[in-house]
């Protein structure tokens, strides 16, 4: 199964790709969508369209956002909730089931501590992905989260099976 995830951002949205058969793992691709543009509604359209874009070119089979948090500032918490608004769009356009995930629920998941750092995120992606390169935290983040969904699907699987 072909697993997107995504880390929200309005600035830099971070995408990742995984490949899940059984208990192997494997990367794919990842990266990072810088919105464009001045006026909010442009940047919001530069999301959708280079998004729609990464669905083009690996065909996930499912996908998975980051949750939202609440902020100090509501305005950037409201923006934020924009983005992540277009990341839940295109994957319902494409017509995928779409996971989503707190924060602390991915790093609880992927590195087993769900107050872990950005540091100890990465090296958990690089451990469970050998040979995966990303150059951003957002990129590492949006694999966390691809991670986070496939062994929730497959423990969801393993559950129904029983």
């Amino acid at each position: 199964m072909r697993v997107l995830g995504i880390d929200p951002g309005l600035r830099n949205l971070g995408w990742g790709v995984v490949d899940a058969h059984g208990n192997k793992l494997r990367h794919i691709a990842n990266g990072v969508i810088h919105s464009q543009g001045a006026d909010l509604a442009f940047r919001l359209m530069s999301l959708h369209t280079q998004l729609t874009e990464v669905f083009h070119r690996y065909s996930p089979e499912t996908a998975a956002v980051e949750q939202t948090f609440v902020n100090k500032d509501a305005v950037a918490t409201l923006k934020l909730g924009q983005a992540r608004a277009i990341a839940l769009l295109v994957p319902a356009q494409f017509g995928l089931e779409i996971g989503e995930y707190a924060p602390n629920a991915v790093k609880k998941t992927v590195v087993g501590v769900g107050h872990a750092d950005k540091t100890q995120v990465q090296h958990m992606v690089r451990m469970q992905l050998p040979g995966a390169e990303f150059r951003s935290a957002d990129a590492a983040d949006a694999l966390a989260i691809a991670l986070c969904h496939a062994w929730n699907i497959r423990s969801s699987s393993l559950r129904i099976r029983a």
